[in-house]
């Protein structure tokens, strides 16, 4: 078995003051604990709002997210906070907390403040309000990737998970700041934008998708095939990600003839009886080993209260009881190496023209595929390392096809807008590593870097004879991070994992849906939120190695990076017992919560125009009220608290889907945030370049490519000072593009480069197009 814990303490000696006010800050928190940092809280006039807080609204849970979150912080009062201040490195900040970023970094100069907000600070609407359902909302997360049955209205990722991933990247972005240096850090904002946030973890690229072909990637919603199914016993999750899976399944089922129609690959319709009857007659179990046999995508549907259960997870020591609870340990698992003697300098330093970036003098071996895998080295290139993506000529990044050209159009590997969003600023080689030279070339290579990413099932790496221990040999003080979905040990570890699955494993897709039909799978979370738990087990690994001189290796598994978002599931049910349930869209932290249909269609014409409101204070119900009018029916007492609300929702819907129905959704959305109520339009995903904020913060960059022309580029969902204006500096690499000069940096000559071409060992870049 693998470690169960972080075994590294690199921020041991970091001292952290928590100012924030919900989740997000609190989460940002936690992780910077699980790597050592001493966290102080002082908390808002009233408490923190987590403290009597639960999601199901039950008593018995007594705080217990609060307490998993907070877990061995220390509270100070607020008679305190000024010399907790000065006492302190870092300060984590949000909207309801004390003070504000640069009042605390005008009396504490030396300290690096994390601010997270809906729209990031000094925007053109920094005070809008907005609660992480409108955020969802406006970015075009529910409806890009087609979420939901075409007849009922689109869902949104439920669990609040923009809080869980802007806190992940609170943390990511203060590791970065703290990786350039102490002169850098001190006094830094780390300015977190959740809006951001959304828009990179919760779609699909979608504006350099509409860019490059002038198009979204789905014009209409549909559910999944086969998606999520009731089994005898339970709700089980297939899926397929190739083309080679779908003919797999259509033989598992006994319906070879639906793989002569590629349309039901996209779109269930038709096929949902028959799907849903040929799991109906088997229990969970059997479907899941038959498609483990037919090695198609599979997972149970899991939830808070059979999470713990699961062998898979009992086997991994995934959870643990504590402060009488159940929660998942930390979402990274860390190997140590033993100290070098001559330790490398891992810092940034100076690059051609001078200006050192973050990670500037770093070299990385990116050998990942998709999206989880290359997001997590992303970071890293955007921000002056070297990164060197690895492909074969045989088995190119699968990410080149998705969404991309057809086969049968020439250049078709270079069209693929999902892989050129993920790979900017990298380099490109491709080397067949089956092969006894391609397999030299590989060693050599990794000698030569200071990290090596990798996400293929773990049995890869064991084939190739790369242990952590070989590799070390190759290097002593190397980093390994490795990304496997389901870790590396337990009866799941060669499992497939795409996003899909590790949702269905970890709650993700529980919560995700209308309460009256099976729930559905999110489609992005699982890849975006495993990339970004890489990242920030990568940067600790970076930080142990700044002050030791030993590298180790980082296990992120996507599921238990997914499992660290959904804890509130398992923290709740076992406190309470209560399981929480789908609600569609809406939410325990907000009522009012939902989409009410406008005036007009989309821009498409397929569905109604629609506004997000969700009002989580009750100041903001008072907002709500004045906006509509002060209508009779809102003067009820009862209305004024949240628990009133939430016993009055169906009513309260009936009254806003008729004031909604009178206006356009832009006129609804700015009537109400005008009058300070959290609201929305659902805008399709490629209109992001269009939100004011994302503008003032120059969130998208124009980058030219030598196939697909000039698109625009999301860039990172923090900003800080002293980063160069132009993030994006070269288009993503042509398959093979860099072969050639990496090799010869190596020492090879050109004729030895010529002959591994010829033998297919490697591919020269027109040969791979």
């Amino acid at each position: 078995m693998t470690e169960r814990t972080v075994e590294i303490s690199p921020l041991d000696g970091l001292a952290v003051v928590d100012l924030s006010s919900w989740i997000a800050g609190a989460y940002a928190s936690r992780l910077l604990a699980d790597g050592g940092a001493s966290i102080t809280r002082v908390e808002p006039v009233g408490g923190h709002r987590l403290r009597n807080w639960s999601a199901s609204g039950a008593d018995a849970a007594d705080g217990a997210l609060f307490r998993h979150l907070a877990s061995g912080e220390h509270d100070a009062s607020a008679d305190e906070l000024d010399a907790v201040l000065a006492a302190a490195d870092v300060c984590i900040w949000s909207p309801g907390g004390r003070m504000d970023p640069d009042a605390i970094v005008a009396a504490h100069p030396h300290l690096t403040v994390v601010s997270i907000t809906p729209f990031g600070l000094r925007t053109p609407w920094s005070d809008r309000p907005a609660t992480e359902f409108t955020l969802q909302a406006m970015s075009g997360a529910m409806i890009g990737l087609g979420r939901g049955a075409p007849d009922r209205p689109p869902v949104h990722v439920a669990g609040q998970v923009g809080e869980w991933l802007s806190g992940a990247w609170a943390a990511v972005g203060l590791l970065a700041t703290r990786h350039w240096g102490d002169a850098r850090s001190a006094g830094a904002i780390v300015d977190v934008s959740m809006l951001e946030v959304a828009s990179m973890c919760l779609t699909y690229y979608p504006v350099t998708f509409h860019d490059s072909f002038g198009r979204p990637m789905r014009k209409r919603r549909a559910l999944t095939v086969p998606g999520v199914a009731a089994a005898s016993d339970g709700l089980v999750g297939l899926g397929v990600g190739t083309g080679q899976q779908w003919l797999d399944f259509c033989v598992m089922v006994g319906h070879p003839e639906w793989a002569e129609d590629a349309s039901l690959f996209t779109e269930r319709g038709g096929l949902a009886a028959a799907i849903d009857e040929w799991v109906g007659d088997q229990s969970v179990a059997e479907v899941l080993d038959l498609a483990t046999a037919f090695r198609i995508p599979n997972a149970p549907i899991i939830d808070g209260s059979n999470a713990a259960t699961v062998e898979h997870f009992v086997e991994r020591e995934t959870f643990e009881v504590d402060d009488g609870f159940l929660r998942p340990r930390p979402p990274i698992r860390v190997t140590p190496g033993p100290e070098v003697t001559e330790r490398s300098v891992v810092g940034s330093q100076p690059g051609p023209d001078g200006d050192a970036l973050p990670f500037s003098g770093l070299r990385v071996l990116d050998m990942t595929a998709y999206w989880a895998g290359p997001s997590a080295s992303h970071l890293l290139a955007l921000l002056g390392a070297e990164v060197i993506h690895l492909e074969s000529a045989r088995r190119p990044d699968g990410a080149r096809l998705v969404g991309g050209r057809s086969s049968k159009v020439d250049g078709y590997l270079e069209q693929g807008p999902i892989f050129a969003a993920l790979n900017t600023n990298k380099s490109g080689v491709t080397i067949d590593f089956t092969s006894p030279d391609g397999l030299d070339l590989l060693r050599r290579t990794i000698a030569t870097c200071d990290v090596v990413i990798e996400n293929f099932t773990p049995r890869v790496l064991d084939q190739l004879g790369f242990s952590y221990e070989s590799l070390r040999e190759l290097r002593d003080d190397l980093i390994v991070v490795r990304m496997p979905g389901f870790g590396l040990d337990g009866p799941w570890r060669d499992n497939a994992a795409f996003a899909f699955v590790i949702e269905d494993a970890s709650g993700l897709t529980w919560l995700t849906g209308h309460p009256d039909q099976h729930p559905v799978e999110p489609y992005c979370i699982g890849d975006s939120n495993a990339g970004l738990h890489a990242m920030y087990g990568l940067l600790l690994a970076l930080a142990h190695r700044d002050a030791t001189g030993a590298g180790c290796q980082v296990e992120a598994a996507m599921v238990d990076a997914a499992l660290s978002i959904t804890a509130g599931q398992t923290v709740e049910h076992s406190a309470s017992g209560v399981r929480l349930e789908r609600a569609g869209n809406r939410g325990p932290a907000a009522a009012p919560q939902d989409l009410y249909d406008c005036v007009g269609t989309d821009e498409y014409g397929h569905e109604p125009a629609r506004v997000a409101i969700a009002v989580a204070e009750d100041a903001q119900w008072t907002a709500l009220t004045t906006a509509l009018g002060d209508p009779d029916w809102a003067q009820d007492p009862a209305l004024a608290t949240h628990a009133g609300r939430v016993a009055a929702q169906d009513a309260i819907d009936e009254h806003l889907r008729a004031w909604c129905s009178e206006r356009s959704a832009v006129d609804a959305a700015e009537q109400l945030c005008a009058a300070g109520v959290p609201a929305a339009v659902v805008n399709q995903p490629h209109r992001q370049p269009d939100l004011a904020p994302l503008q003032a913060r120059s969130f998208f960059q124009h980058l030219d490519h030598p196939v697909m022309g000039p698109a625009r580029y999301s860039t990172i969902p923090f900003r800080l000072n002293g980063l160069p204006e132009q993030l994006h500096t070269r288009h993503a690499p042509l398959l093979g593009e860099h072969t050639a000069e990496l090799l010869a940096g190596l020492g090879l000559t050109a004729e030895r480069i010529a002959a591994l071409a010829a033998d297919g060992v490697i591919a020269a870049q027109m040969e791979a197009v």
